[in-house]
């Protein structure tokens, strides 16, 4: 985690102008303007997660301002999308404006001048990724903005990022960060595709939002281990025939790929400097697997050697 600004640390007459310079730098807008005339109080954090980021900005009231020259100059390589955690913001574009409540999703279309901010203490979060990571084109992305709410993912991309964000000094520096982050781009490409009903080649919508649900489901609940068809078709509210019909057309077998990603975050914690200290058996009952011989059986037989081996290669 990078702390990116925290006033608490700063004396009191370089909190405005050390909250104008970070919103400038983390949002990339042209303009910051503070709306609230007490002692400003402020913390932005960042957090790394693979090919994503999530930024989490609390503050007393401030406008983000996206003005005519930035929107001319904006070159869409950086995609942000907002989802908004405490207060309730304001977000303007052009004549057009609407309140933002907590737990909403925003994507700002930084192709047009826009506001965004709040009066008194708010709080947003944002997932950050560029705009080839998300490898949507930039008119569907801006045409999708204003439908948002129309994807059955939206829910489930609010909270999902919310969560992320609660337990992010863990997971953000653990072994599992990079696929954390895969999977919310890859959740954050589907809320956007499912929002517009025309995306050339998309399958039925459905379908579709069905299998990243899973895939999400099962990448943030690795460690649990009752994770299985059961689990995973009783928190989607659909029945284990449709779960299974679900995954067969995505030509994904399911137990093999909780265990293939167990495996693999197992692997990765096994020569990881953090978890020294930590045993194989720790390790493996970590990750969802309850039986440490089950564990070392399914380790040589992906990787062909055993846990102990893969450590000792390791130098630990």
């Amino acid at each position: 985690m990078a702390v990116l600004l925290d006033t608490a640390t700063l004396p009191l007459r370089d909190r405005r102008d050390a909250l104008i310079t970070t919103m400038r730098e983390a949002s990339g807008t042209s303009r910051v303007e503070l709306a609230d005339d007490e002692p400003v109080r402020a913390r932005v954090d960042l957090w790394p997660f693979g090919t994503a980021s999530i930024l989490r900005a609390d503050s007393n009231g401030f406008a983000n301002i996206g003005t005519t020259r930035s929107a001319r100059s904006a070159s869409g390589e950086h995609i942000a999308i907002g989802v908004h955690e405490m207060g309730v913001a304001r977000y303007q574009v052009g004549a057009a404006t609407r309140k933002v409540q907590a737990g909403e999703v925003l994507v700002v279309d930084v192709s047009r001048p826009f506001l965004f901010g709040w009066r008194g203490r708010g709080a947003a979060l944002s997932l950050n990724t560029s705009a080839e990571n998300l490898a949507l084109p930039a008119d569907l992305v801006t045409r999708a903005g204003s439908r948002l709410r129309s994807s059955p993912l939206y829910g489930l991309f609010s909270r999902h990022i919310m969560d992320i964000t609660r337990n992010a000094d863990l997971l953000s520096p653990g072994p599992a960060a990079g696929m954390l982050g895969a999977a919310s781009i890859e959740l954050a490409r589907a809320l956007i595709a499912t929002a517009v009903d025309d995306v050339a080649g998309a399958r039925d919508v459905v379908e579709q939002t069905l299998i990243v649900q899973i895939r999400a489901y099962v990448r943030q609940h690795l460690r649990d281990p009752d994770l299985g068809p059961g689990s995973i078709a009783a928190a989607l509210a659909i029945s284990p025939r449709h779960l299974h019909r679900v995954c067969t057309n995505a030509n994904l077998s399911l137990e093999q790929w909780i265990i293939t990603c167990r495996l693999d975050q197992a692997k990765a914690e096994l020569v990881h400097p953090g978890s020294r200290h930590r045993s194989i058996g720790t390790i493996s009952r970590r990750w969802g697997f309850k039986d440490q011989t089950h564990f070392t059986r399914r380790f040589r037989l992906a990787f062909g050697m055993l846990p102990s081996e893969w450590r000792r290669s390791a130098g630990f």
